[in-house]
């Protein structure tokens, strides 16, 4: 802009120069000029008028011989007619020249008065430009600097300031290099050679810097350079931002990505990357190592005497001695409810054996204080060696040798041993987990739905979707329970549930199309509550489809809900944020779950069918029932009563006020699409 300035003056005073040399010269001939062509204009006038006269008198007196003299004269009278025609043109020339010249005049003056035009606007829009820049350099909300060359601050702004906790006086006497941390100086010393060279407009890059009070902040590094009009490199814009909280909250992120939320263990997830890794490890350098399946006896006993909260206070002390017990090389997760796994690398079948043992004599010292009773805590361990095992194989020996402990009295361990019977048991297993991999790949779950009744309205305007599984040899579909435990086992539920869900939204939107409104409830595991990746799938599938998300409602058992209550909760939580509806099933068979109503916001609560086969014939079960209805009716919740078997136990529930009936009587368990088709 400088240089702008520059080439305006200097051009302005040439054309002063210029206009100036010309206005006097120019003045002058007009002047001569206007003064000739009147001197010659009179004479002319003077002469006409004689002739005039005489040829009058002439004429008047003798036209004979006027006419005559006229005729002798001719030559003489032609020339004075030349010399004058030559002089009127001289005259007209003699105009057209000062007319040219004024002309040129005026287009030098209007250039002039352009130019300054020009000049004028251009400080006007150079001063506008320097005032945006300044307002938007002072008030930015990130931090900004004018950095020069030499990489010294020649101005900073207030965010940068308050970012670095540094004053201005501070900032603009350093520069940002020396309150970098040293291990992120060097990092985009390739970017800034780019950038000078004119290879790149600009770069970002991430580093920490050093505040004020001692410690470091992640911030938000954006480079660009500005350049004078021949292309020099001038000076560098630094925009930094603070994204301390960004960086701290994706690091707490990653680690619950990885590890349990109640433990602070790994969890399954990472569990078996581990074990993934070291088995290729094992297979590679024929290493040796083991893993053990840790699963504590009665604990759910201890949930539904005590409560979920001592159970929890439980798990984290068991964690706890288990990793005091641990080398630094052994890899501890939780992997389930009330199971733990270690890896042990380097381990033989007694190392592996002995530590199995010192386990148990650990958690045994373990004495849970649980208001004035004390509980002594057993566990039962499976050991199995790598022995040539895949990752999977070996996980599912130790699950297979756990329980042979558990069935061998709890509170001791069982090692695998490559026997016949053993890598049969473990094989069909593994045959059974694959079996499953292939019908999700092949899409063989079929959907069946059972009808829930709604009492007041005396009508079915719900369904609750029911899994089963199209055996590869043909005949009739396999029940959950034929293929659930694998799946759950073998980490496949969560893949299983994604499926369900993802078919349950594509028939009400199927419906929704149609005019019809279509509410289905669908059941999710323990496993997959806890894992965030399939509310994210959900939400994700939801807003593809855009349906009514209160057409959909999640299903999860009490009893896996409070195994791992801070998940259930944030799940709950984010579903019931995106609209969908939440039901607790088997409501009832665990009273220690009563305290955690409160926080966990279920719309339904599915009472146990336990109290409702025999309900006409027991009072003590029509008390539960009612008490169960009165809960939710204080809590603004429905009911739903599963099993119901015959029309006596419908008139009784709705005299207790239950709000939905669900069992036989009702209607059985059929394929969707056949009832569907009927509706």
């Amino acid at each position: 802009m400088r240089r702008f300035d520059e080439a305006i003056a200097s051009a302005r005073a040439q054309l002063e120069e210029y206009v100036a040399a010309w206005i006097p010269d120019l003045a002058a001939a007009r002047a001569a000029l206007s003064q000739e062509i009147g001197e010659r204009r009179e004479d002319r006038r003077s002469e006409a008028g004689s002739r005039l006269e005489l040829l009058s008198e002439v004429m008047r007196r003798a036209p004979a011989r006027l006419e005559a003299s006229l005729h002798g004269r001719s030559g003489s009278h032609t020339a004075a007619r030349t010399s004058l025609e030559r002089k009127v043109s001289d005259h007209e020339e003699a105009e057209r020249l000062l007319a040219a010249a004024n002309a040129q005049l005026l287009r030098q003056i209007a250039d002039r008065e352009r130019l300054e035009k020009e000049r004028h606007l251009a400080e006007l829009g150079l001063h506008e430009v320097q005032a945006r820049f300044e307002s938007a350099f002072t008030s930015a909300p990130i931090g900004m600097a004018l950095v020069g060359l030499d990489g010294h601050c020649l101005q900073v702004n207030d965010a940068l300031c308050r970012i670095t906790g540094y004053t201005r006086d501070q900032l603009n006497a350093t520069t940002l290099h020396a309150i970098t941390h040293a291990d992120d100086v060097d990092q985009d010393a390739d970017s800034v050679r780019e950038l000078l060279d004119g290879r790149i407009p600009r770069y970002q890059t991430e580093k920490r810097y050093r505040h004020a009070w001692g410690h470091y902040l992640w911030a938000l590094l954006t480079e660009s350079l500005v350049r004078d009009v021949e292309g020099r490199p001038l000076y560098v814009v630094s925009q930094v931002q603070d994204i301390s909280e960004r960086r701290e909250l994706a690091a707490r992120l990653e680690y619950l990505v990885d590890h349990d939320f109640l433990t602070g263990l790994y969890n399954r997830r990472r569990f078996e990357q581990e074990l993934a890794r070291e088995a290729e490890r094992v297979a590679r350098y024929e290493a040796k190592g083991a893993v053990l399946m840790i699963d504590l006896d009665n604990f759910k006993d201890v949930n539904d005497a005590f409560g979920h909260k001592a159970g929890d206070d439980l798990l984290k002390g068991v964690a706890g001695a288990l990793r005091h017990r641990m080398r630094q090389t052994d890899v501890l997760a939780r992997v389930g409810g009330d199971e733990f796994a270690v890896l042990l690398p380097e381990a033989d079948a007694d190392e592996a054996q002995s530590v199995a043992n010192s386990i148990i004599g650990t958690l045994g010292q373990q004495v849970a204080v649980l208001g004035e009773r004390s509980i002594h805590v057993t566990a039962s361990v499976g050991v199995s060696l790598f022995d040539g095992l895949s990752a999977a194989a070996v996980l599912a020996f130790a699950d297979q040798a756990m329980y042979e402990a558990k069935e061998a009295g709890r509170n001791r361990s069982a090692i695998y041993t490559p026997s016949d019977a053993h890598r049969k048991q473990v094989s069909a297993r593994l045959a059974e987990a694959e079996s499953i991999r292939r019908a999700l790949e092949e899409e063989r779950f079929l959907l069946y739905c059972q009808p829930i009744l709604d009492l007041k309205r005396n009508e079915v305007r719900q369904y609750e979707l029911l899994l089963r599984l199209r055996a590869e040899e043909g005949g009739e579909p396999l029940a959950p329970s034929s293929f659930l435990y694998a799946a759950e086992r073998f980490g496949l539920i969560q893949e299983i549930d994604c499926w369900v869900a993802r078919q349950a939204i594509a028939l009400i939107a199927e419906h929704a199309r149609a005019g019809r409104k279509l509410v289905l409830h669908v059941n999710l595991s323990g496993k997959s509550i806890g894992d965030s990746r399939v509310a994210a799938l959900t939400e994700r599938a939801i807003a593809d489809a855009g349906i009514d998300p209160a057409g959909l409602i999640f299903e999860v058992t009490e009893t896996t809900a409070i195994a791992n209550i801070e998940e259930a909760k944030a799940f709950a939580h984010r579903l019931r944020a995106r609209g969908c509806q939440l039901a607790l099933d088997d409501f009832g068979a665990g009273f220690g779950s009563f305290y955690y109503l409160k926080t966990l916001p279920f719309n339904y609560f599915k009472i146990d069918g336990d109290f409702i086969r025999g309900v006409t014939a027991s009072p003590m079960d029509q008390l539960v029932v009612e008490a169960i209805v009165g809960i939710a009716k204080g809590m603004g919740k429905k009911t739903i009563a599963e099993f119901v078997a015959d029309g006596e136990t419908v008139r009784l529930l709705e005299q207790c006020g239950v709000d939905y009936a669900q069992g036989y009587h009702v209607g059985r368990p059929r394929p969707l699409r056949d009832v569907l088709a009927t509706t």
